[in-house]
Formats: structure tokens, C-alpha cells, sequence
């Protein structure tokens, strides 16, 4: 092992630890401050009492001692009842019955009749309890567990040295679609950790004017890129849905884990197992969901009950865990994973023995022409738009 890959794997590590300490405070009861004096070493307390010559610390004074009329203890005035001092001041009222009987309004509307919408309580602490803990938890968990296969195992590297024969993996269409998507992934994962954990691990030392910038700024980031996400996720499932038919072949590729962890590679076409997993699951099925979700909190103005909008919040952010989770294994295999991966998406071309040992049925028929993937001769790669 060289001494470059180890650094790599070192600096992998700390920042994977870096990212992931915030989400596991959490669930951390914050501590109060021990005090000063229990936290006062023995030498400073020597010091102390050096530095006074020996004497007893000054007494404090005494007014009934000295003839003086002791002073009362400032009386702090009790907080108003509705005051924002008091615990629980955003709790709204429950008035019994009468809070959820629907009434008479004269503004036409779904809700516009209900005084209390008493669902509300059950969408907050849901919202600010299990989703933000145990959503922190399972992110930070997968990231590290991550970080730690890539220390053990390290990036997978081909078993002959290439051939400086390329061939086309991704044209230019779908290159432009995959990057459009992950951009806008991207943007909404950063935005999202802002909007449901940012008061956790952003607010404590940012401050609340900070804070609100940047969750103002993120929430209208989310909102604007989020059509062009599920857009993106349309034309791309147009694109890749013919080359991740699930076959007899994948099951058998996703059963022995692609032989990841033996000296064999299982044989693939163009996507293996897990990539097709990856595309229905995580792609597809994820995908809609939080297109859906996102469109229905996104557009308040189609006079949905707010019954159905919180719902589709907690809905979206359950996907948006387990879609960013399962985020991480694909660019991870698509990064630092496997040498190659992400030139292929990158610039378009993989080397034919790249392309031999991780997708030998997709190389086959490249070969014989049966796909429409170009072969490259003495490594020569178009030029842009080309392709």
C-alpha cells in the first residue's frame, strides 16, 4: 500500500467523521456545566492560595454584621400568561369540541371552517422527534459504515493494465441528463439537512440571524429546483428504462453481491444488479415519491387540506432519508469505489479492458455490434457534441 493511498484513506475518514458528528449530537442530552470550582485543578487552587501569602480568602461582606440594613433580593416580575418567556408558548389552546367542530366561514376554502387543526400536534412532535433522530441517526450511520469499507477494501481497480482502447459508455444526451439530476440532487439534500436539522447542528453556532438567511435562502432553492429534479428523473427514466429490464442474469449478480467480496466478478450487461436496483428503487421509486410530495407542499394554491399537507411532509421526508442514504452507496461506486466510474460519466468513454472485466455481456455485444456504443481506436475521444 503506498503511502499516497493511505493518506486518502486517512483523509477520507476524518471528513466522513466530520460530516457525521453533527447528525449523531442529536440524539445527545446537552449537559449542563460543571462547576467552576469542582473544575478547578489542585495546582491552581495552590497557586491561589500562594498568590494570597497563605491568608484565607477575603470574607464576603456582611450587612447585618456591619449595622447595615441587608438588601433584598431583586424581585423579577412572574411572565404573563401567553408570553413567549413562558415554556410551550406556541402550543396552540384546546378548547374541547368546539376547537375541531367545523364552523361557518364565509371565505370559501377546505379549511377555512376549522378554528384548530388539531393534527398539527401529531405532524410536530412526529416531525421534531422520531424523523429528525433516528432520520440523523440512519444517515450518519451509512455514511461512516461507508467510509469504512472504503478503508478496508479501497477502490476496486482492474486486474489488467487497460488496453488504451475506449469505448462509449454515455453519449452526450445522457450524460447531460444524469449530471442535470445530480446537481439538483445535490442542492435539495444540502437544503433539506438545513430545513429539518439545520436548528440542531447549524442555528448553535451560526446565530439566529445567520440561520435565518440561510434557511430562507434554502427553502427557495428547494422550491425552484425541485421541478426541474423531477424533470430530470422523467427524461431519465426515458432514457435508461431499456438497458434496466431486470433479467435472471441480475438476481444472480445481486445474490452473490456482484462477487465484490471473492476474486470473481459475476457477468453483467450495460447495468448490473445493483445499479438496476439503484434505478427502480432509488431512481424511480423514491424519486416519484418525492416529486409527488414535494409538488403537493410546493403549490399550497391548489387548496389541498393542510391534513394532506402534512402527510406529504412527512412522507417526503422519510423518502428524502432513505433516498439520501442510498445516494450514498451510488456515488460512492461511481467516485472513489471504482477506478473509472466516474470517467465514464464524466467524459463519455471507459477502457475496453474496464469495460471487459465489469460488464463483459455489455462488451460482448458492443463487439459484435449489436449496441449502439462506438469502439475507439489508440484512444483517441471525439470532440464535444460528437458523440
Amino acid at each position: 500500500m503506498t503511502l499516497q493511498t493511505t493518506m486518502r484513506r486517512l483523509g477520507a475518514l476524518l471528513l466522513g467523521a466530520a460530516l457525521a458528528f453533527p447528525l449523531f449530537s442529536l440524539a445527545q442530552d446537552a449537559k449542563a456545566p460543571p462547576d467552576v470550582a469542582a473544575r478547578q485543578s489542585p495546582e491552581t487552587r495552590v497557586h491561589d492560595d500562594s498568590a494570597r501569602g497563605g491568608k484565607p480568602p477575603p470574607e464576603t461582606p456582611n450587612p447585618a454584621k456591619e449595622g447595615q440594613r441587608p438588601r433584598m433580593p431583586a424581585l423579577q416580575p412572574a411572565p404573563v400568561q401567553g408570553s413567549t418567556a413562558v415554556p410551550g408558548w406556541n402550543n396552540p389552546p384546546n378548547w374541547g369540541s368546539v376547537s375541531e367542530t367545523r364552523q361557518y366561514a364565509s371565505i370559501p376554502g377546505v379549511d377555512r371552517a376549522n378554528l384548530i387543526q388539531s393534527e398539527g400536534r401529531q405532524w410536530r412532535a412526529f416531525r421534531n422527534g422520531p424523523l429528525t433522530v433516528y432520520g440523523g441517526w440512519l444517515i450518519g450511520i451509512v455514511f461512516l459504515a461507508i467510509m469504512l469499507f472504503y478503508l478496508v477494501k479501497g477502490s476496486i481497480k482492474l486486474k489488467h493494465p487497460p488496453t488504451g482502447r475506449l469505448i462509449e459508455r454515455f453519449n452526450a444526451v445522457e450524460r447531460t441528463a444524469h449530471w442535470t439530476m445530480a446537481i439538483c440532487f445535490v442542492v435539495l439534500a444540502l437544503t433539506g439537512v438545513i430545513l429539518l436539522w439545520g436548528k440542531y447542528i447549524i442555528l448553535p453556532w451560526l446565530g439566529y440571524s445567520g440561520f435565518s438567511w440561510l434557511t430562507i435562502l434554502g427553502k427557495n432553492l428547494h422550491n425552484f429546483v425541485g421541478p426541474l429534479f423531477i424533470f430530470a428523473i422523467l427524461v431519465s427514466f426515458l432514457i435508461f428504462v431499456r438497458d434496466n429490464l431486470l433479467t435472471r442474469i441480475d438476481w444472480t449478480w445481486i445474490a452473490h453481491f456482484g462477487g465484490m467480496f471473492s476474486s470473481k466478478e459475476v457477468p453483467s450487461g450495460r447495468f448490473n444488479g445493483l445499479e438496476k436496483m439503484w434505478f427502480w428503487g432509488g431512481m424511480t421509486l423514491l424519486g416519484l415519491i418525492m416529486g409527488a410530495t414535494g409538488l403537493i407542499l410546493d403549490f399550497p394554491n391548489w387548496d389541498q387540506s393542510r391534513q394532506l399537507m402534512q402527510l406529504a411532509n412527512v412522507v417526503h421526508g422519510i423518502a428524502a432519508v432513505l433516498f439520501i442514504s442510498a445516494a450514498f452507496g451510488h456515488v460512492y461506486m461511481g467516485t472513489i469505489g471504482m477506478d473509472g466510474a466516474y470517467r465514464a460519466m464524466r467524459d463519455g468513454y471507459v477502457d475496453e479492458e474496464w469495460a471487459r472485466e465489469h460488464h463483459v455481456l455489455w462488451y460482448e455485444d458492443v463487439r459484435e455490434g449489436k449496441r449502439p456504443e462506438k469502439i475507439m481506436t489508440g484512444g483517441a475521444v471525439p470532440a464535444a457534441g460528437d458523440d
